[in-house]
């Protein structure tokens, strides 16, 4: 059965579609069966592994509401070989006619659950704000992978997320628990990113990821070429980086 993990964080621009598209693509060249559910309106991840939005016959909209199911919607991204549950701006109306649905939090974990042996992992790509969809991911997920800058209002923002994921965990979802803190867009050049980095290796220990990706051109630049940046630059310090990510979560669920 696949591990489904979110890629969350409240606060915007932090680099959560970058992480949750090269993490799928670094799974899948690990040899790991991937699907990247896209669940931001905009449809970044969805663009970034390689697939027109515009051109959708179904998408995650129609899956939440009931008129699709994942294997129908699901599309093959051939730039990054994984599969993505891609998303437009229809999602945005989702929220909306959600509010009278039976079983609202939990749409996408049963849709998940229909295709759920065909994948080793399932990535959620989370909108940056504390929404209905944003739910839906924490619901439907076993744990949840957080992208942050090492600055001071990344930790203002991180303690509302904490917070966030322990109401989630005692009310909806016992399962959900927090994977690591992933440092990203990281610059060892600056005394407050060390400052910060060293902060969080303090009080989270163990949860913070060894691997640390820095901020990198080519990762910025794959998306307009609707790659991944480790399939758009594998040499790259970045695709590298994510690399080594990778590798570091299939270890890091064997002691889940």
């Amino acid at each position: 059965m696949a591990k489904i993990f979110c890629v969350a964080n409240q606060k915007g621009g932090v680099g959560k579609t970058t992480t949750a598209v090269n993490l799928a693509a670094g799974l899948a060249k690990l040899n790991q069966r991937v699907l990247l559910v896209d669940l931001d309106p905009q449809g970044n991840a969805t663009m970034g592994a390689g697939i027109n939005k515009a051109e959708l016959k179904s998408s995650i909209y129609e899956v939440m509401l009931g008129m699709a199911d994942v294997a129908t919607a699901r599309v093959r991204s051939e730039a990054g070989r994984f599969d993505v549950l891609p998303a437009n701006r229809e999602l945005a109306g989702a929220e909306v006619e959600m509010v009278e649905l039976d079983n609202r939090e939990r749409r996408l974990k049963d849709a998940l659950a229909a295709v759920g042996e065909e994948y080793d992992f399932m990535l959620i790509d989370c909108p940056p704000a504390l929404s209905m969809l944003t739910l839906n991911g924490l619901c439907a997920a076993h744990g949840v992978i957080i992208p942050m800058q090492c600055e001071y209002y990344a930790l203002e923002g991180l303690s509302d997320l904490v917070n966030t994921i322990k109401k989630v965990h005692a009310k909806l979802n016992p399962d959900l628990k927090i994977i690591g803190l992933l440092r990203v867009m990281f610059d060892p050049r600056m005394t407050l990113s060390q400052q910060v980095s060293s902060q969080l290796e303090q009080h989270f220990g163990d949860k913070v990821f060894r691997s640390i990706i820095p901020r990198n051109v080519r990762l910025a630049e794959a998306p307009s070429y609707g790659m991944p940046g480790i399939n758009f630059d594998p040499s790259s310090k970045g695709a590298q980086a994510y690399i080594a990510f990778g590798a570091e979560m299939i270890e890091r669920i064997k002691t889940l």
